[in-house]
């Protein structure tokens, strides 16, 4: 494949300078595999730079305003018109400029090069100063304003560390992990907790610091040791001869260091049961070396001097937690880089010393929080912490295993680069007021990094539908004359994700279903297809539109109690119009004149009702009337107008006042919130229920924050939940696969809900003990 312009220079700069540099990955190549514009993304408008310059790594921080097409709907003007044949509104593709964060992660040894590179793109920048912390920011001042022509300044590094790791634990879901030894997954993935504070941050450079989180701006140094990843780099290579910290890491994996150290049965013949101590536990690091008449390997020195600083460190860090009742403690610095056997050893000082009472933590991004805490400082004018901010998938390298043996090329890439995004969000996200405990709260139903069975069927589910996804980004956009180039870019994008995905289900934290949906809608909008079903949506809410009064006019033609039963038959036959499952799309791609009487006897009805459906009926027979009632819509078309409004129409009548909220941005042929208002402004123009209900605030429409097939009730747009509030909500439903299977199947909540979808995949049917269209009635009351 041939580079593109400047692809060949920033590679041959990078090769001519090789050598091996600080990842000990011996005579590898050097150069830059990757084009420049996947690394230095949209550089040519950058807005404000900062630094993190560490001992062997440099992280770069810089905000740019990022160009991209979003999907518009504006209600045609239809005033002395027959509509009949007439589109139901008119779409347009308009240019949006967004905010976006870039953080790249390189070796020191490519700092000048990059340097340069930054200087020859920057076109658009509007400061004059790069805000730089860590030890590197003093040794590279004068090359760095020399190379940018603008001005260092410098940053304290224990508070732009603080407030990097403030940044990420409050936008970054999954975030935080711990560490197995020896399972299947590395990586255990904590729920992100709706209030950070307090916690101990512990950051192993050189030596130790340990810092004491309180609030945003109130924290303190509380102790800290000498003895740190200086020491283990220096000692290690004088007992070695080994002078790269990752080749010590390297030596240490493969030692064995109960060869070295003394053990409690090596003093007392086996366990000392009488303190309790088992007789594997070390009583004297290098113990051995004072007796034995042999010289010892390096692999097994190494491990030993790694075990002697790591229990230090674990016990100094386990009394302080102790110490100020905390027992969350965030591990950092280069000492711990994602290395298995740094982390390794640290959780088991930690779990040893506090018996169990406290947690070891390790961050995705522990490596960028220097240069973010410095970015927020030069931000500070801008309140970037006002906003929410999301992980852009398609631009971050995500967490790599360590292990040389998995997916090498993509490791040793990683050592190189690595790039983490993040985009500013529209608007503010809140939990919904209604979890039970939001801190408990899991939104995924199936975690398929522990399921693995389930995650090779999905990532193959997910790949053998992308030539079609591809196929319908480059049909939805007919007049551009470079859509089959930027499909074909797109497919290619996201097959790599998901070969990555395979090897490293950990990457960007738990895998679910819903991170691969949301990485497959990153990676369309990174090419400029907002919205794939645009037109699918507008075709599909006209035809719905024209069906509307008659089925109204059925459901009133019903006495009560089998009115109720059609109008629950109703929503979940609406919900098989789902164009994210194969199953239906074969269906209405072969079938056009698929509709809502068929979709009605595909449904597989009974048992699915007779438990939890007449629990619901005698709630509504012998119960008030709800007070207000959430519901988080699913797909446009016939489902929302024959399925959603039918249901909305009696909770009306009924003098429940209804929210429906529906996505902020396009997902698949999920309604959006600005095609819900014009649908409800036409289903207004011929219903009075729903006309009356508009005009007296009965009815809101909201949006969500999101653009996800899925929900996740923890990340809901704030407006959304100050009206839940307000109102007084006190019935939540949620319908669709994405939004009530996939995710908050299990979501527990203070107020009644119900979740309700159709099974549209074989293999999840089969695992539910079901058939493909069975469907899910789940009627839940909170436990008083």
């Amino acid at each position: 494949m041939p580079m593109r312009p400047g692809e060949e220079w920033v590679a041959f700069k990078m090769a001519e300078r090789g050598g091996r540099g600080s990842g000990g990955h011996g005579s590898l190549d050097k150069s830059i595999t990757l084009p420049p514009d996947e690394i230095f993304r949209n550089l040519e408008n950058a807005k404000r730079f900062a630094i993190d310059i560490g001992g062997s790594l440099t992280k770069l921080a810089y905000y740019s305003t990022v160009q991209h097409k979003v999907a518009r709907v504006r209600s045609f003007d239809h005033s002395g018109k027959d509509i009949e044949n007439e589109p139901l509104y008119e779409i347009s593709v308009q240019e949006e400029i967004t905010a976006r964060l870039h953080f790249i992660k390189f070796e020191n040894t490519y700092i000048e090069t990059c340097l340069d590179f930054i200087k020859d793109h920057l076109v658009n920048t509007e400061t004059k100063v790069i805000k730089a912390t860590g030890g590197g920011a003093y040794k590279f001042k004068d090359l760095i304003e020399k190379k940018l022509g603008l001005k260092v300044d410098k940053e304290d590094v224990m508070t732009c560390l603080i407030k990097g790791c403030n940044f990420v634990l409050r936008n970054i879901p999954h975030e935080v992990f711990a560490y197995q030894k020896d399972s299947d997954t590395e990586f255990r993935f904590q729920t992100n907790h709706p209030n950070i504070f307090p916690y101990l941050l512990v950051n192993i450079g050189s030596g130790v610091s340990i810092v004491k989180v309180e609030t945003e701006d109130k924290f303190e140094w509380i102790g800290g040791s000498s003895i740190g990843g200086g020491t283990f780099w220096g000692l290690g290579a004088l007992l070695t001869k080994t002078k790269k910290f990752d080749e010590l890491l390297q030596l240490a994996s493969k030692g064995q260091h109960t060869n070295v150290d003394m053990l409690v049965k090596d003093v007392y013949g086996g366990a000392y049961q009488t303190l309790g101590l088992s007789g594997n536990l070390i009583a004297s690091s290098f113990g051995k070396s004072t007796t034995a008449d042999k010289e010892f390997s390096k692999e097994d020195m190494a491990k030993s001097l790694l075990h002697m600083i790591s229990n230090d460190i674990g016990q100094l860090a386990c009394l302080h937690a102790k110490l100020h009742n905390l027992d969350k403690i965030y591990f950092g610095g280069f000492f711990i880089r994602g290395h298995p056997v740094t982390m390794r050893t640290i959780t088991y000082s930690i779990n040893f010393f506090s018996k169990g009472e406290v947690q070891a933590l390790f961050l995705r991004h522990e490596g960028y929080l220097g240069a973010i805490g410095a970015f927020l400082k030069g931000a500070e004018q801008d309140n970037p912490n006002q906003y929410s901010w999301g992980e852009n998938y398609a631009g971050s390298s995500g967490l790599m295993s360590t292990s040389p043996d998995v997916y090498p090329m993509q490791r040793t890439r990683s050592g190189t680069f690595d790039m983490l995004e993040m985009d500013r969000l529209e608007r503010p996200l809140v939990n919904l007021p209604l979890l039970k405990d939001p801190s408990a709260y899991i939104p995924d139903t199936v975690d398929l990094t522990d399921d693995a069975m389930a995650r090779k069927y999905w990532l193959t589910c997910f790949e053998e539908a992308l030539d079609g996804v591809a196929k319908r980004a480059a049909a939805s956009q007919p007049d551009s004359v470079d859509a089959l180039e930027r499909a074909e870019k797109f497919r290619q994008k996201y097959w790599n994700k998901l070969q990555t995905l395979r090897q490293q289900p950990f990457a960007y934290g738990t895998l679910t279903v819903r991170s691969l949906l949301d990485t497959r809608e990153h990676c369309l909008n990174e090419f400029n297809f907002p919205d794939p079903y645009s037109k699918v949506k507008q075709k599909e809410n006209g035809i719905a539109l024209k069906c509307f009064q008659s089925v109204i006019e059925s459901l009133d033609s019903l006495g009560w109690e089998e009115r109720q039963f059609a109008l629950v038959k109703g929503l979940l036959a609406g919900n098989v119009f789902d164009w994210g499952a194969k199953a239906v799309s074969d269906v209405l791609e072969s079938e056009p004149q698929f509709g809502f009487e068929e979709a009605k006897s595909k449904l597989q009805e009974r048992p699915w009702l007779e438990d939890s459906y007449s629990q619901w009926l005698e709630r509504l027979k012998e119960g008030p009337p709800h007070k207000c009632a959430l519901i988080f819509a699913d797909n446009s078309g016939i489902d929302i107008i024959l399925g959603v409004f039918p249901f909305v129409r009696e909770l009306l009548s009924r003098g429940t006042e209804v929210i429906l909220a529906c996505n902020s941005g396009p997902a698949l042929n999920d309604v959006t919130y600005s095609e819900s208002l014009i649908v409800t402004e036409r289903i207004a123009a011929m219903d009075p229920v729903i006309q009356s209900a508009l005009r007296e605030e009965k009815l809101l429409l909201v949006q969500t924050g999101s653009s996800s097939p899925c929900l996740d009730l923890s990340r809901l747009d704030k407006g959304l939940a100050v009206l839940v509030r307000e109102r007084k909500t006190d019935l939540v439903i949620i319908e669709g696969m994405g939004r009530a299977i996939h995710t908050n199947y299990y979501a527990a909540l203070k107020c009644e809900s119900l979740k309700l979808a159709v099974i549209k995949n074989s293999w999840l049917a089969d695992r539910l003990g079901g058939k493909i269209f069975s469907v899910i009635f789940k009627y839940e009351v909170p436990c008083k």
